[in-house]
């Protein structure tokens, strides 16, 4: 009986894994980097901001910083991290470094769902904006049949995942620019605006699931950062080393969509975030997700509160939508960071 001439796996991933003191050098470099965001970005206003006044509750201080700036800047840190976080995912579920959050067609879900709320004039559901309903229902909508569409034999893999995704990606684009071309002034501009991406001032309630609902997913990824090491390499070679592969694709696509979902939702789509932020560690800190996932959701929540906190003075009195600010900035970082580091990368 002839022996198997097959070559034999290497006995080591070859995913570099990061040292202890190297994870906590970067873990408290990026929390660093968003603690001083998060203290300055309240400060920062088209109005000062009387700090003594606002914590004894006088007007208009207390109102500028708890009702106005505070939420926003705590908002725009979660969404932040969330993008990054799904960003992290997308890329190493399809081992593809381009994916984003909006690769797999959730966010043109949730697009969709807004634009068909704005046109019908839906203003409130179940208590809540319609707009942000609606969205999310387009957005868990197209999950289920992205899933429906990439699922073959009773499995999916990441390459039908990727084709169903952008062909739903695409065909809710469409309909989304069917439903503007037909809608009057006033909608197209909503339509547009809210298509731009934006933080908004939200109630402490809201804030509070959210972040619930970001820190239960999140919690999830980090739990699995060993085996999103092995999935990264290939399907083949997590399995052979113990990763269910099945399981963990569906954990992660549901745990990024839902992450997308929300998110997007509340703010409309901002891109870049779940680009720049993962690349821009990767080659930084390394390709350990034990270290690129915690790393993606504190530099995450501080590059995006930084952009919004820019697009807030930037023609102040009037807001710029953040998702414009991201791409602005982001773009020319993230080409001078891999001009600079393109050898390492």
């Amino acid at each position: 009986m002839a022996a198997d001439s097959s070559p034999a796996p290497p006995a080591r991933a070859p995913v570099p894994l990061a040292t202890p003191r190297r994870f906590t050098l970067a873990f408290l470099a990026s929390l660093g980097v968003l603690l001083m965001v998060l203290a300055a970005a309240p400060l920062i206003g088209s109005a000062p901001v009387d700090f003594r006044a606002a914590f004894a509750g006088r007007s208009p201080d207390a109102e500028i910083l708890f009702q106005a700036r505070l939420p926003r800047v705590l908002l725009a840190a979660l969404a932040g991290g969330a993008l990054a976080v799904a960003g992290v995912l997308f890329q190493a579920l399809l081992r593809n470094p381009l994916a984003t959050p909006y690769t797999l067609g959730v966010s043109s879900g949730a697009s969709l769902g807004a634009v068909i709320a704005i046109v019908t004039g839906l203003r409130t559901a179940f208590a809540l904006p319609g707009v942000w309903i609606c969205a999310f229902a387009g957005a868990f909508i197209t999950l289920a049949v992205v899933i429906g569409a990439g699922r073959s034999a009773g499995r999916i893999s990441a390459f039908t995942l990727l084709l169903a995704g952008v062909s739903v990606n695409a065909i809710c684009i469409a309909v989304v620019l069917f439903l503007q071309y037909f809608s009057s002034l006033a909608q197209s501009f909503a339509i547009v605006r809210w298509l731009m991406g934006g933080v908004e001032p939200v109630s402490y309630p809201t804030l509070a699931a959210i972040a619930l609902l970001v820190g239960a997913v999140v919690i999830y990824a980090f739990s699995q950062a060993r085996n999103w090491n092995l999935l990264s390499v290939g399907e083949a070679w997590g399995a052979s080393r113990g990763v269910q592969v099945q399981r963990l694709m569906m954990g992660g696509y549901l745990s990024a969509s839902l992450l997308t979902g929300a998110v997007t939702a509340i703010t409309g789509p901002i891109g870049f975030v779940g680009l720049i932020v993962p690349h821009a560690l990767r080659i930084l800190m390394g390709p350990d997700h034990r270290v690129l996932l915690p790393c993606a959701f504190l530099a995450g929540a501080a590059f995006l509160t930084a952009c919004d906190t820019a697009a807030r003075v930037m023609l102040s009195p009037a807001d710029v939508p953040v998702g414009v600010v991201t791409a602005l900035l982001g773009g020319p970082f993230f080409i001078l960071l891999l001009h600079r580091r393109g050898g390492k990368a």
